[in-house]
């Protein structure tokens, strides 16, 4: 038998006359990894009625034609009329993740009691990965219809608003605020649905863009507002009013800014009619599997639901910036 020796050497900082220095690690890791978005944390969250989850939508109320509307009033015969109202569902979806944890590196790390901690924070850093990945597919999941899914992520928000046919481009001639509030103006103007839009989303770096050219051109500095979710954000003036400017890191932008051919988009909504359709929690849950033959504890974190746009085509506006 072969019999190996590692001398301490090999794992000590130092050796010297009365002194044996190991390496010994701080208690905390460093932890500023990006976890949740803005835009899932501030949009309604309201159970599922179903899979799918179905609403009605009222498209038009009862008019009659100005023509058939006004008559004699000596000789009444009243128009019928009746509202347009549509079935609209959204598709649930299942997101899920796992992790385990192997019985001697457990015990091992209750021995040496110096990341004590640590199997709580990676169950809670696995569920707070699960809804990175849900606020990511917020915006950007890749199914394409809400009748007839083509894949097992959400349809993104972005993508149905796209879809609503709501959009502009504003070309690198143009001015980005002027585009943004015209687009706003033309929300409001809308004489079929009254429209009050609450927010844009964009990429830092197109919020960024606004203010350099706000500095640029008018040497304004954009005020400051806090609004609900603990942001403090930069607010544009606009004929719906102040509306927040809220950045969002999971709207990416393609290209170099300044290069001529980056876009960016930026997206105008009216927040009260986006939803999240949840199933079973609004949060994701935790099972703890049954102990396999390997003696490894599993965890799995799960969540079922889908974002709904409602008024996709006349309560929000996709806007691109070319720059």
């Amino acid at each position: 038998m072969n019999v190996k020796f590692t001398e301490i050497s090999a794992a000590a900082d130092y050796i010297g006359p009365g002194a044996v220095e190991v390496p010994l690690y701080q208690s905390e890791i460093v932890d500023l990894v990006r976890r949740r978005g803005v835009f899932g944390q501030r949009i309604k969250q309201v159970p599922a009625t179903g899979h799918p989850s179905r609403y009605f939508e009222e498209t038009a109320i009862p008019v009659a034609a100005a023509s058939s509307a006004f008559v004699n009033p000596r000789s009444i015969v009243a128009p019928t009329v009746q509202p347009t109202r549509i079935e609209n569902s959204v598709p649930l979806k299942a997101l899920v993740s796992q992790i385990n944890y192997n019985l001697f590196d457990i015990e091992l790390g209750k021995q040496q009691s110096q990341f004590a901690y640590l199997q709580a924070k990676d169950l809670a850093d696995t569920v707070d990965g699960l809804l990175r990945t849900h606020d990511l597919a917020l915006w950007n999941g890749t199914d394409t219809s809400l009748s007839s899914p083509t894949t097992t992520q959400y349809y993104g928000v972005a993508g149905q608003i796209a879809a609503g046919g709501n959009t502009t481009t504003i070309t690198t001639s143009q001015s980005i605020v002027d585009g943004l509030k015209s687009a706003i103006a033309l929300m409001l103007a809308n004489t079929n649905f009254g429209v009050r839009p609450t927010a844009i989303y964009a990429n830092p770096v197109l919020l960024d863009l606004i203010d350099r050219e706000m500095k640029a051109e008018f040497n304004v500095v954009l005020n400051t507002k806090a609004i609900e979710g603990g942001l403090t954000v930069k607010m544009l003036s606009t004929q719906a009013g102040d509306i927040p400017l809220i950045p969002e890191w999971t709207l990416a932008y393609t290209g170099t800014p300044g290069s001529g051919s980056a876009v960016l988009p930026a997206y105008i909504v009216t927040e009260d009619l986006i939803e999240y359709h949840w199933l079973g929690d609004v949060n994701p849950r935790i099972f703890q599997l049954g102990m396999p033959g390997t003696l490894a504890s599993q965890y799995v974190a799960v969540k079922f639901g889908a974002p709904v746009v409602k008024g996709a085509s006349y309560a929000h506006y996709q806007v691109l910036v070319d720059r």
